[in-house]
């Protein structure tokens, strides 16, 4: 039998003047870059692209990938999750049925933002510079209720 994993897409979309694009998530009010899950129709940087668009109102095109994440999470969740390099090519920053705000933050204030430490982590390596991308997983133990 083969694995379930769900694939998601990222987006980390930088304007001209290098600010990063956050959403703050309707579900758990946390601030994130926008992206979710890739559709059996999508390309992958297309599910970017429409994501990016869906939850923060921008316009997006894809520079390149930056990571590439195993999530392995307590209940049976099982992600892989691709992180895109982006630039801002229009729209503005708003909300929308998935997001309660969005805007453009320097990128230490959007480190400071995002309170999820494996998010921070695809953002930091999303801004390190690096050519190739970073490949990690994060393997949470099974929780029994």
């Amino acid at each position: 039998m083969l694995p379930k994993h769900h694939v998601a897409a990222t987006g980390i979309v930088l304007n001209r003047d290098g600010k990063v694009l956050l959403i703050r998530r309707r579900d758990n009010g946390n601030w994130e870059p926008p992206g979710g899950v890739v559709e059996l129709d999508d390309s992958l940087e297309g599910a970017v692209v429409r994501e990016v668009k869906e939850e923060s109102g921008v316009e997006a095109d894809v520079i390149r990938l930056s990571g590439v994440y195993k999530n392995v999470g307590a209940k049976g969740r099982y992600v892989v999750s691709l992180v895109f390099l982006c630039r801002a090519v229009g729209g503005k920053p708003t909300a929308g049925d998935e997001t309660l705000e969005a805007g453009w933050f320097s990128p230490e204030e959007a480190m400071r933002l995002v309170s999820r430490e494996r998010m921070r982590i695809r953002l930091q390596d999303a801004l390190s510079g690096r050519e190739a991308p970073a490949v990690r997983s994060f393997m949470t133990p099974e929780t029994r209720n």
